[in-house]
């Protein structure tokens, strides 16, 4: 089954979660356009908020495209109650990432929510097909903010394969064509997120924006600067500048078995203030998050015109 009949919507897109990025208003005009769209749950500090902007996206749209992105590993202390809240308002989906979505699964299922899953590999895919997930979403090795390890033409046959249930695939696209390319390979639908940057809804800074139109694919490179684990990031002066790999120290307390777990706490908080800072001002501090689809940006525009280009 495809994404927009799972959904109902009228194109097989989810304008993929991006953190910061994101905004009730750009979930209003995606899904307006036809497209499902989904907000990470941490965009808001609050449940008083979160809450608020759910209900904004109901009052001003018909389609059934809600979607929510759940960080369900421990970490997340605000996990449990963003998805109580997500089910008693009945959102249309949930996307999980970086745990197991158990939780998620047996409390949405009930209730009708879907529930779609992170991936990288077969391994996993197949653990959350078992645990009652509707899709898993294949993150490839072409994704903005933290990739996979395989090609799309790698990883969408293979779950496919090993699966029984309908493979999104995740990163790298940013043209109609290479939708229906995704789509040839048998990929059930897309989730797309670094064409949507650089739209005029978002409340990011304007460079940032402007960021995205003037860097391209060859512009994007990994650091472990902001999590500990490789993301994708622009390559700013500044990024070249402060370089992409942990210092030596770093390194270090990130081994060390007693440490490790507050290092990691500790930088990934750091590098999301960086980026966070990055995101909303004119710095010079520049860690701009991005993939490489953003080589189809050209311009700044607004979000039906972005699907537009995607679609026809």
């Amino acid at each position: 089954m495809k994404l927009n009949e799972i959904l109902g919507v009228k194109h097989p897109i989810i304008m993929a979660p991006m953190f910061l990025v994101t905004n009730t208003k750009m979930m209003i005009e995606a899904m307006n356009s036809g497209i499902a769209a989904c907000i990470p749950a941490l965009n808001y500090r609050t449940d008083k908020q979160f809450r608020e902007a759910i209900q904004e996206i109901r009052s001003n749209t018909t389609s059934k495209g809600l979607g929510i992105n759940l960080i369900v590993n421990k970490s997340n202390i605000k996990m449990k109650q963003q998805l109580k809240t997500c089910v008693e308002l009945g959102v249309d989906f949930i996307i999980t990432s970086l745990g197991s979505p158990k939780e998620v699964i047996e409390q949405c299922k009930p209730k009708g929510i879907k529930v779609f899953c992170d991936v990288v590999e077969e391994k996993y895919a197949k653990k959350v097909e078992e645990l009652g997930a509707d899709a898993v979403i294949a993150v490839n090795k072409n994704a903005g903010g933290h990739a996979g390890n395989l090609a799309p033409e790698e990883i969408i046959p293979l779950l496919n394969k090993h699966c029984n249930i309908p493979v999104i695939s995740a990163g790298g696209i940013g043209t109609k064509d290479g939708i229906d390319s995704i789509m040839n390979l048998g990929a059930a639908g897309l989730s797309i997120g670094s064409p949507f940057i650089a739209c005029e809804e978002a409340h990011i800074s304007k460079e940032y924006k402007q960021a995205c139109v003037d860097y391209g694919k060859e512009d994007i490179v990994f650091t472990t600067k902001i999590s500990g684990t490789p993301c994708t990031v622009i390559n700013t002066p500044y990024v070249q500048k402060t370089g992409t790999t942990q210092n030596w120290l770093e390194k270090l307390m990130s081994k060390n078995k007693k440490i490790k777990k507050w290092v990691k706490m500790i930088t990934y908080f750091k590098g999301m203030k960086s980026v966070e800072n990055a995101a909303f001002s004119s710095t010079y501090k520049t860690v701009w998050c991005a993939g490489p689809s953003i080589e189809h940006t050209k311009e700044i525009l607004p979000i039906k015109e972005i699907v537009k280009r995607l679609t026809t």
